[in-house]
């Protein structure tokens, strides 16, 4: 029987593209961008910067490596949610640097991203749940994805593209034991996923090969870091492009906190019109699926990145403050919400409705008692999820709020932004269009 990767090649070269995908893929790539420069505000993101002025290096596979670390900091990158993956961090980087370097045309990098993503999303479906339980699926999912964007910018054929995700797939990494004290690893894997499958396709290139049963093989992917993969998903038939199953994150935090955010949004509305303040909350009931509360119950948050990943400070925070922005989660504003009285008030449980929906449903279920009412906001798909999508305006407004937040102008924003979207498929990429001293003008 032939090897998954193969039949994986062949899958997706039977897969009709239309006008619709590629609108839709420089949609994401818009929203990439956004996250990409504001992750270069955040204390990661000088961090990265300066070791790579003093240590990194210079070239392409660098190149990608920190443009994928720092697009994965501020926790607004988009989500998959069947892969439970953030497919943008890892695919964008390689297919827009790579683009460039070959000096090909703009629509080749938006199909290469789609066909990306793919293979990603597929794989990340294939490895089962309980690997997410130890393994971070956008690195070791990731590496895959990258790997074949490569591939098909530089037009690869079978066999390079099977020996591409075999040489990648021996290097998939990424431990989620640095949540248990929320340390600064996170962005790596996203940094190591981009670079190491370019690597992988640009050896491939050269003729160095790889295994073909990377995913099956009794010393493969699946056998060492999946104890339930599912190798069917690798393949399975689906109608669209897995790009359109994916999910824009209109707050930065981790996704499993956004339905809690959303039913939080709506019970804020309806204590404002009965009238009831805040101040007379008198406790506060989240219900949840089990992944969610294994991943973000934390009722102490001490950090930033504490605070993302604690879904009663994210839930805290909107009942006080409305909307959530990356300011809610940093200095004077971090110190005055992780220390409020109401963080105290919020008890989580696992509620089985939720988890045996999840993952093609991330649902919540918010009770807020408060002024002698009880104020309760249900949600069965989180907004910015396909079947609750964010508008084409609440994409822009986001991509502007994460360009202010990186202190780019928004003369430059637009000019970004109108590049992204309309520029002709057969431009160019320009050299460096994310400084924010430079005009950008398409070639």
């Amino acid at each position: 029987m032939e090897s998954l990767t193969r039949q994986l090649y062949r899958h997706i070269g039977r897969k009709a593209v239309t006008a619709a995908d590629l609108r839709k893929t420089r949609e994401f790539m818009l929203d990439w961008a956004g996250c990409h420069a504001a992750g270069k505000r955040t204390a990661e993101g000088r961090i990265l910067q300066n070791w790579n002025a003093k240590w990194g290096g210079t070239g392409l596979e660098q190149e990608v490596f920190l443009a994928a670390a720092l697009s994965h900091i501020t926790e607004t990158d988009d989500l998959h949610r069947a892969s439970v993956t953030h497919p943008a961090c890892v695919v964008f980087p390689v297919s827009w640097h790579l683009t460039r370097f070959l000096k090909k045309p703009f629509g080749d990098c938006i199909l290469a991203s789609l066909k990306g993503y793919e293979v990603m999303c597929r794989i990340g479906e294939a490895v089962g749940s309980e690997h997410y339980k130890i393994f971070h699926n956008t690195a070791t999912a990731g590496v895959f994805g990258s790997a074949a964007a490569a591939v098909y910018l530089m037009d690869l054929s079978e066999e390079q593209f099977v020996w591409a995700l075999g040489n990648a797939g021996t290097q998939a990494a990424g431990l989620w034991q640095f949540n248990s004290d929320a340390a600064m690893s996170k962005p790596l894997h996203a940094g190591h996923a981009a670079a190491a499958g370019l690597k992988a396709a640009l050896l491939a290139a050269e003729g160095l090969t790889g295994t073909a049963q990377i995913l099956e093989g009794e010393k493969g992917f699946f056998k060492g870091l999946c104890a339930d993969p599912n190798p069917d998903a690798v393949t399975a038939d689906n109608s669209g492009w897995k790009l359109s199953e994916t999910s824009i994150k209109p707050y930065p935090s981790c996704r499993h906190t956004h339905p809690s955010i959303d039913a939080a949004l709506n019970v804020r509305e309806q204590m404002n019109e009965a009238g009831v303040q805040i101040s007379e909350i008198d406790h506060v009931e989240i219900r949840t699926y089990d992944t969610a509360l294994r991943v973000t119950d934390n009722p102490s948050p001490d950090s930033t990145y504490s605070a993302k990943f604690s879904i009663q400070y994210c839930v805290s925070l909107t009942l006080r403050k409305g909307f959530p922005g990356l300011n809610h989660f940093e200095g004077e504003e971090l110190e005055k919400n992780r220390t409020s009285d109401l963080l105290t008030k919020i008890k989580t449980r696992e509620d089985q409705k939720y988890s045996s929906a999840y993952p093609m449903h991330w649902g919540s279920h918010l009770n807020v008692y408060a002024g002698g009412q009880n104020f309760e906001s249900e949600i069965v798909s989180a907004k910015g999820d396909p079947e609750n999508p964010i508008t084409s305006d609440e994409l822009l407004e986001k991509f502007h709020g994460l360009m202010e937040y990186a202190e780019i102008e928004k003369e430059q924003a637009n000019s970004i932004a109108g590049w992204i979207l309309d520029s002709d498929d057969r431009e160019r990429i320009p050299d460096n269009p994310f400084n924010e001293k430079m005009k950008l003008k398409t070639s």
